[in-house]
């Protein structure tokens, strides 16, 4: 029995849909409301367009600096993270030991112990590596919590593979590594671009390590620089809603045209162990 037509159906999408893009399209029409007028009437339809809040996000705050610092730090750990993660879950997916779903565990249990409670000892021990305020000093800890994630999307895809091409290459002669390289990262490029567009995503929007490891805006990321906005008096919320659909697009884009790569890898695994 059928409870709700096809027009009801498409009725609620609309509406969750439209719930969903009001902030966004609210944050986007008051980036563009002059500053006078910000709070005087909700932006809906604003009287007049400004683009006084961009003007002054890269004139007077240069936010280009924490874009490119944004942009090294996510585009180091990534490149780290890959060829790590890869070597590791090929391991896990095809080696046969005691002990593998024990590790596998102890692996997803890194990225979900709390961030805070390390922060502390991280702090001092980049301080005495005198890594505080640096790139490395920022990719390091990334990784750490990076990379378990990225592990397990591609254990789930190595072993959807077919092992009888690998056991074929091998009776040819081919290495192991050799069957990695020729073989199996072909097939996995897919599991390997959604571990690598997640990867740059957690990046981007970290913010807590970015806050504690970095000292100055010489190094400071997007989200630590867009939290830092204040003027002596008020905070300048039109430079804060216009950093943030500055924040918003490279994210956007990436989502946008890499989704179904995204849904591939959080869905790897489901119907085969």
């Amino acid at each position: 029995m059928k409870f709700f037509g096809p027009g009801a159906v498409a009725v609620a999408a609309g509406a969750l849909l439209a719930l969903l893009l009001f902030p966004i399209y609210w944050m986007i029409t008051s980036s563009v409301t002059p500053e006078s007028r910000l709070f005087q009437s909700p932006p809906l339809l604003p009287a007049t367009l400004s683009l006084e809040h961009y003007r002054a996000l890269f004139d007077e705050r240069d936010f280009l600096i924490p874009i490119r610092n944004s942009l090294i730090v996510a585009a180091a750990t990534t490149m780290v993270v890959l060829p790590v993660s890869a070597l590791c879950a090929y391991a896990l997916a095809r080696l046969r030991f005691r002990g593998r779903g024990v590790l596998l565990a102890l692996i997803l249990a890194v990225s979900m112990f709390p961030q805070i409670s390390i922060v502390p000892p991280l702090y001092l021990i980049l301080r005495e590596l005198r890594l505080l305020d640096t790139y490395p000093g920022l990719v390091l800890p990334y990784v750490t919590f990076s990379a378990p994630l990225a592990v397990w999307l591609l254990t789930a895809f190595f072993r959807q593979l077919s092992p009888e091409l690998e056991e074929a290459a091998m009776l040819d002669g081919a290495s192991r590594v050799r069957v990695l390289w020729d073989v199996v990262a072909p097939l996995a490029a897919p599991g390997v671009a959604t571990a690598a567009i997640l990867t740059f995503l957690y990046c981007w929007n970290e913010f807590l390590f970015a806050l504690s490891f970095t000292l100055g805006p010489d190094r400071y990321t997007v989200p630590v620089a867009v939290t830092l906005f204040r003027g002596r008096y008020q905070v300048p919320w039109g430079q804060v809603l216009a950093a943030t659909v500055v924040a918003t697009i490279p994210v956007a884009l990436v989502v946008l045209f890499c989704q179904r790569r995204i849904v591939a890898g959080l869905t790897a695994g489901a119907t085969k162990g």
